[in-house]
């Protein structure tokens, strides 16, 4: 037995939390590879005579893409930060936050990736529409974002 009895739900919720922080760095990790392909195309992509990435609603994406994710990076780097303080509840909200974030963010990053590459961004010949495929999921494994949302606002409850 591990543990007391009758605790098993709740060491299987903390070992859920553990795999959210993963789960919201892969995320993570994800959203910065489709940000420096999607740069990369940008700077080499010549329209009118120019770069694209001399547009201002693609800068416009770009800024939005890396902000975000900065943002990510932040809440899973407080969320690991909290892993073995013995503050379980707190730790839960942080990775359920940092998940839910994350993947969420990982989503539109992947999708801006999509919109800067045009009709090159859905084919296989490049990256970017796996990168779509793999942000999805994110949203989907050790907890939906709803689920996460449930995690947060009971936890956010409780403090108040």
């Amino acid at each position: 037995i591990i543990g007391k009895r009758g605790d098993g739900f709740k060491i299987s919720m903390h070992t859920l939390d553990g795999g959210r922080v993963g789960i919201a760095a892969q995320a993570a990790g994800i959203a910065q590879s489709a940000l420096e392909f999607a740069v990369t195309y940008a700077k080499e992509r010549k329209q009118f005579g120019k770069s694209i990435a001399d547009f201002q609603a693609i800068q416009w994406m770009i800024a939005d893409m890396a902000t975000e994710i900065e943002a990510a990076r932040l809440l899973i780097y407080q969320a690991a930060s909290l892993i073995g303080t013995g503050d379980r509840q707190r730790y839960s909200k942080y990775a359920a936050m940092a998940k839910l974030f994350a993947s969420e963010t990982s989503h539109r990053v992947t999708h801006k990736a999509i919109q800067i590459l045009g009709g090159y961004g859905y084919v296989k010949d490049y990256p970017v529409e796996r990168f779509y495929r793999d942000a999805r999921i994110t949203e989907i494994y050790e907890g939906t974002s709803e689920i996460q949302r449930l995690v947060i606002a009971n936890n956010v409850i409780r403090e108040y």
